[in-house]
């Protein structure tokens, strides 16, 4: 019985062992860098930050509200408001980041400022290769360095970013409405003009 046990355990690790010099999904190495693993979509590394359209200064989502730069763990994110607004995809005026900053030698990549931040302005990078000689100022990404387009983000992250898209279009649908509906409350209807001092006139009686 015990002889049985063993025979089987070393047929199983004879099988291992000479199917993972030939069979290709079982190989445990890959010539990097020429041969790269596929990431999964939900594999995270450092924050950058989308924006929309073709310029990122006017398409950035940010709008500085600081809210990621508070419940940062490590305290890594630095955030100056700016003192002038600029339209949000919506079109409303809004504030934007002066200056955003991230220390992505600080940075342990939690997540935490993706998932607090209420206007789907910064979300997580699969970038891994940022090794460098320099120890400071090389590690400290600015806001020219993290605004990537949205494009970029559906290349790396299709269902998410799929998703962010649809939220952002019923946002923009639900404030035409909005403002479609005051607009039309605010138009009165033909026949029902009034007198000066808000009495019925005679066309109304």
């Amino acid at each position: 019985m015990i002889g049985t046990v063993i025979l089987k355990g070393m047929a199983v690790t004879a099988r291992n062992f000479v199917g993972s010099y030939f069979e290709k999904e079982r190989l445990i190495t890959v010539q990097y860098p020429e041969e790269r693993i596929p990431l999964p979509e939900n594999y995270r590394n450092f924050p950058f930050l989308p924006y929309d359209g073709d310029d990122s200064h006017a398409g950035l989502r940010c709008v500085a509200c600081k809210i990621c730069e508070k419940e940062c763990p490590p305290q890594c994110i630095y955030i100056v408001k700016s003192e002038d607004k600029k339209p949000d995809y919506m079109g409303k005026p809004q504030f934007y980041p002066k200056v955003f900053d991230i220390d992505i030698s600080v940075c342990m990549s939690c997540q935490i400022c993706v998932e607090v931040c209420p206007f789907e302005a910064i979300k997580m990078d699969k970038v891994f290769e940022l090794s460098s000689r320099e120890r400071f100022d090389a590690l400290l990404l600015r806001k020219s360095d993290l605004a990537k387009s949205n494009e970029y983000y559906h290349s790396i992250c299709p269902t998410d970013a799929a998703g962010v898209d649809a939220k952002l279009a019923g946002a923009v649908a639900a404030a035409a409405k909005k403002k479609a509906a005051a607009a039309a409350a605010m138009t009165p209807s033909a026949g029902s003009t009034s007198a000066p001092g808000g009495a019925p006139s005679a066309a109304s009686a």
